[in-house]
C-alpha cells in the first residue's frame, strides 16, 4: 500500500509532494492555505481537512513547523486521529524535540498509527531532483512498509536504529550546521578586524561550501530588505528551537554542549540580525554586543 499523502506545503512539503507526484505515489495533500498546491506541479488541489486526507492515503508524511502543529494535525478537529484505520503509517519530517516526540508517539500508539522518526536535509534542493537525505529512526519491519514511498523524493533514506534515533541523528546534524555559522561569523569577525573586504572574503568562502550559507552577511541586507529580515527571523525560530532540543537531548545524555549553547545566545548576532552595519563596499560589525536569545520552552537503504 503506497497510496501517500502529504501535510504541510512548505519548502519540505512542497518539494515532496512534487517528487512523490512526479513518482506517481501521490494522492492528496494539505494545507491551511487552501491555495497552497497551485504551483506545484502534478500536485493535487489541497484537500479540507487531515481527516479526508487520512481517509485515502496509507502513508501520510507530516511536513509542519512545531510539535503543536503535528499534535494539532493528529488530534484537532477533523484530524488525522479520527480516521485512523489498521495499517496506517505517519512519516514525521518535522524536528521537534525528543520529549515531544515521546508525546507525538503516544497519540499516534493510542490510535494505532504507526509513526516513523525521519529527519530531513537538503531542502533547497528537495523538489528539483529529489535532494533529500533522510535520517529514519524505526523499527525494520515498519521501514519496509514505507520505504517505497521515502525512495520516491529522497535521495538517500539512512536507518539509523529504532524509534528515535532518526530525530536524534537531526537534532545532531542542525548543531553542526548551527555551530558551523557560529564559526563562520568569528572568522568573519576576525577578517573584518584584519582590514579585509567581507564581503568578497565571505563569497570566496561560500564557493566551496556546499549547502546554505556559513556566513550570513553573503545575503542581502536585512535593514532594508523586509524579505530577507522574514526570512532571518523565520530560520532564526528554527535555530531556536532546533538547538532547544539538541540541548535537551544533551542534558538527558550527560554530554556537554557549550558551542551549542553559545550558538543559541548569539543567534541574532550570527545571523546579522542584531549586529551589522552596511559599510562602503563590505559589511563591517558595529562592535556592539549581540543581545542573547530568550530560553525557549546508520546504515544507507540500497535500492532496487
Amino acid at each position: 500500500m503506497h497510496r501517500s499523502g502529504v501535510i504541510g506545503l512548505g519548502q519540505i512539503g512542497a518539494g515532496v509532494s512534487t517528487c512523490l507526484a512526479r513518482a506517481g505515489l501521490l494522492e492528496a495533500v494539505y494545507d491551511v492555505r487552501p491555495d497552497a498546491a497551485g504551483r506545484l506541479e502534478g500536485v493535487p488541489p489541497v484537500l479540507g481537512s487531515p481527516a479526508k486526507l487520512a481517509s485515502c492515503c496509507d502513508v501520510i508524511l507530516l511536513a509542519v513547523i512545531s510539535a503543536q502543529q503535528v499534535l494539532d494535525v493528529l488530534t484537532g478537529p477533523s484530524g488525522i486521529v479520527s480516521a485512523a484505520r489498521p495499517g496506517l503509517n505517519i512519516v514525521l519530517l518535522s524536528t521537534v524535540s525528543l520529549s515531544d516526540l515521546e508525546v507525538v508517539r503516544q497519540t499516534t500508539d493510542a490510535a494505532s498509527i504507526g509513526l516513523i522518526d525521519c529527519g530531513v536535509t537538503g531542502g533547497p534542493s528537495a523538489a528539483a531532483n529529489n535532494g533529500l537525505i533522510c535520517f529514519v529512526g524505526a523499527e525494520a519491519d515498519r521501514l519496509t512498509e514505507v520505504l517505497p514511498v521515502l525512495d520516491g523524493f529522497a535521495q538517500q533514506v539512512v536507518h539509523m536504529g529504532g524509534p528515535g534515533s532518526g530525530m536524534a541523528a537531526k537534532i545532531a546534524r542542525n548543531v553542526i550546521v548551527y555551530n558551523a555559522w557560529r564559526a563562520g561569523y568569528e572568522g568573519a569577525q576576525l577578517a573584518a578586524a584584519a582590514g579585509i573586504n567581507v564581503v568578497k572574503f565571505a563569497q570566496a568562502i561560500e564557493a566551496s561550501s556546499v549547502g546554505g550559507p556559513t556566513i550570513w552577511l553573503t545575503r542581502p541586507d536585512p535593514a532594508t530588505d523586509g524579505d530577507e529580515l522574514r526570512l532571518r527571523e523565520a530560520t532564526l525560530g528554527l535555530v531556536q528551537k532546533d538547538l532547544a532540543a539538541a540541548l535537551e537531548l544533551g542534558g538527558a545524555l550527560g554530554i556537554d554542549l557549550p558551542m551549542a549553547t553559545l550558538s543559541r545566545q548569539s543567534a541574532r548576532a550570527i545571523m546579522g540580525i542584531d549586529m551589522f552595519e552596511p559599510s562602503g563596499d563590505g559589511i563591517a560589525y558595529a562592535g556592539k554586543s549581540g543581545s542573547a536569545n530568550p530560553a525557549i520552552s546508520a546504515t544507507p537503504i540500497k535500492r532496487t
